[in-house]
């Protein structure tokens, strides 16, 4: 990189890592810059979107890859202030799903290809297996990802909403979704309402998750140089002061935590996903 993007630079890897922990600095454009800016937000002004605004972003989640060219994912957008309520309670009282003026509901959909083999008169074999839908469900996240950094390109601000599977069950129903189709996450997309534009969140350091030929399980020190990092993060954003450590053992330590995600297996057969 030149010498006038080195401070821009330094300071997006600053952001992203914490003082002292920032990896070595390489190639720098405005795209890398715009994807170390990510941060979630979780305020929305009811301020409408351009005309295209929505199409523009499918299109951008169009563009990702997907395996095969299956396209195995398909995008609910979601308007009705009723249904987006019961969206959020489900979502553990989300409040942002009704502020949002774009809400997309991504989905892992194997049903558009199996009605393609039906119109053929043949059989999909490998539709019922685990390998489809893990396909489907990784084809919905790269269309998502592009949807977001489409989105931030144009200065909006998103959050993704994990927890509509509390009830896949119910987000189906809502949403009049077919056999082989079920809900992986939300999407919430706007602009920002002033003061809760959020801040970068810092990552685990590079040296935790960038292995070189095999795997190094000692990332005790880095994750231990990670914690207080996190928790002052946490602390200025009001939010608990928890460590990384902390979050991990919350979020997953007990059955409570999955707020209903424990019987998410028997969910999706029931949603049409057999997952041999």
């Amino acid at each position: 990189m030149d010498g006038t993007q080195m401070p821009a630079a330094r300071a997006a890897f600053t952001a992203r890592y914490g003082a002292g922990a920032e990896p070595k600095a390489g190639p720098w454009n405005d795209t890398i810059a715009l994807l170390l800016s990510h941060r979630s937000v979780r305020g929305f002004t009811s301020d409408s979107l351009p005309d295209g605004t929505l199409e523009t972003l499918v299109a951008a989640a169009q563009s990702a890859a997907t395996s095969s060219n299956l396209q195995t994912w398909s995008v609910v957008s979601v308007n009705d202030p009723e249904v987006r309520r019961e969206l959020a309670v489900i979502a553990g009282n989300q409040k942002h799903i009704e502020q949002c003026p774009i809400f997309l509901v991504f989905l892992a959909d194997t049903s558009r290809n199996g009605r393609l083999a039906a119109d053929a008169d043949t059989e999909l074999v490998g539709l019922p297996y685990l390998e489809s839908f893990l396909v489907a469900s990784i084809d919905a996240a790269l269309a998502a990802q592009n949807a977001v950094v489409a989105a931030e390109s144009l200065g909006l601000s998103n959050v993704y909403i994990g927890a509509l599977r509390n009830n896949v069950t119910r987000v189906a129903e809502l949403l009049g979704l077919p056999p082989g189709v079920a809900p992986v996450f939300g999407l919430c997309v706007g602009h920002a309402l002033p003061g809760r534009e959020g801040e970068v969140k810092p990552r685990l350091p590079q040296e935790a998750v960038l292995h070189h030929e095999t795997y190094d399980a000692n990332d005790a020190g880095h994750r231990a140089a990670y914690d207080p990092r996190l928790a002052e993060f946490s602390r200025r954003n009001e939010m608990l002061g928890d460590t990384w450590t902390q979050r991990v053992i919350a979020r997953l330590g007990t059955m409570k935590a999955l707020h209903g995600r424990d019987r998410l297996k028997d969910a999706l057969v029931a949603l049409g996903f057999p997952l041999r």
